[in-house]
């Protein structure tokens, strides 16, 4: 197999990178794959914990699609065993157990977003529980063996844990040591992680010295900050930008990133070529607001194409900047002389997760129907055949409630 030169290779590797241990080994692996024209092995595994991806989960995966692109032979690994311990990374309090059911159920769900960032014909799918289900009480303590209780505790979220008397489970000391036996089953040369996750990954490098393997290099990359530019990108601090997301709420989302985190954005999350960053970073300090629209725009094609992004452009700029209700909205049908409550209707109609997410929305101020604001939270909404309501919630939801002037007619079930 063709690969590129090296240190062409090492480029594009390094853009974003967090740290990469020890880089100098990277070198001489990505030297002997280019001499022998054998691809390198390039690990990333994920604990499918909940079933939704956002864009903090692209940073890596796109790592991971740069190695493929590179020519190199991408391992995704579904950690349904993992899963099951659940990751004590950053945690100050031991995780809920998942079943096996839900871990596989999410894996399924994560691969399905993930095919959105890697090539899945060129991606080998692996699940942790095909070697780790199958080690006895005897292999676990050998393995358990290879590694030291005070190293162990070195970890900070165990040391800070232990010194506030939190409780630390055993079974959560087991689970460093499951990850890292997943590169000695694999015999991976290299694995990708956040920068949370440096401990686990030199675990696993530490486990394929003491199984007489080669050491893979440990990657790591940044933690995406998310929209409110201070905690990272999470869904339980809302400042998530989901890959499943509607391109116009893609794009909406994306307007509320920090100017500073402009050209943060721009190198991790899109394919602008590494030379063309330096004049990003100048035109982002210089003109944030058009820079943010062009972000916007580029992310929204990448997960879907140029003409959805093209149209969440003007739908930001007939509602947001024009404050116009937009010609195309989804319809909802309910029965004449129906009476619901306003907050049960914007959970119906899926423009919140659920009723306290409604409550919260009308409260704020963020609710209205034909333009006049909500803010009362038993507020209900009587039909009359023939009528049309247009229901706006936040910024770019909008549905018109249609209620037909047959009073027979049925509820339509979406």
């Amino acid at each position: 197999m063709s690969f590129l030169p090296v240190g062409e290779q090492l480029e594009i590797i390094r853009r974003g990178t967090t740290e990469i241990i020890p880089e100098e080994e990277l070198k001489n692996k990505l030297q002997r794959s280019y001499d022998s024209g054998k691809p390198l092995r390039i690990k990333l595994g994920c604990d499918p914990t909940r079933p939704d991806l956002h864009l903090g989960h692209s940073v890596i995966l796109r790592k991971l699609r740069q190695f493929q692109d590179l020519g190199h032979h991408a391992i995704l690994i579904i950690g349904d065993f993992t899963g099951m311990i659940g990751d004590p990374t950053g945690q100050n309090k031991t995780r809920p157990a998942l079943t096996v059911e839900d871990v596989r159920a999410n894996g399924q769900t994560y691969f399905e977003q993930a095919a959105k960032i890697l090539d899945p014909e060129k991606t080998e799918i692996v699940y942790n529980s095909d070697w780790l289900g199958k080690m006895s009480f005897e292999d676990v303590i050998k393995l358990a063996s290879n590694y030291t209780l005070a190293r162990m505790i070195e970890r900070d979220d165990f040391t800070n844990r232990f010194k506030n008397e939190d409780p630390i489970a055993l079974h959560e000391f087991l689970y460093p040591l499951a990850q890292g036996q997943d590169s000695v089953h694999l015999k991976s040369d290299v694995e990708l992680g956040g920068i949370d996750q440096k401990f686990n990954l030199l675990v696993g490098r530490h486990l394929q010295k003491e199984a007489g393997l080669e050491q893979q290099v440990c990657l790591m990359m940044p933690l995406l900050v998310g929209t409110d530019g201070v905690q990272k990108m999470s869904k339980s601090y809302d400042n998530y930008i989901g890959l499943n997301d509607a391109p116009n709420d893609m794009y909406g989302k994306m307007l509320r990133v920090p100017d500073e985190l402009i050209y943060t954005y721009y190198e991790l999350l899109t394919d602008i070529p590494v030379q063309d960053l330096p004049a990003l970073k100048a035109k982002a300090a210089a003109d944030p607001r058009n820079s943010k629209h062009e972000l916007a725009w580029t992310v929204t094609r990448m997960y879907y194409d140029a003409g959805a992004a093209d149209a969440a452009r003007d739908h930001f700029e007939k509602t947001i900047i024009n404050k116009e209700i937009p010609d195309e909205m989804p319809e909802f049908t309910f029965e004449s002389g129906q009476t619901h409550k306003l907050i049960h209707l914007i959970k119906e109609v899926k423009f919140a997760p659920s009723n306290g997410e409604a409550r919260r929305l009308i409260q704020q101020g963020g609710v209205s129907l034909d333009g006049e604001n909500i803010d009362d939270v038993n507020y209900e909404v009587t039909f009359s055949g023939g009528e049309a309501l247009v229901l706006k919630v936040g910024k770019r939801k909008f549905g018109r409630l249609v209620s037909p002037p047959n009073p027979n007619t049925k509820k339509l079930v979406w």
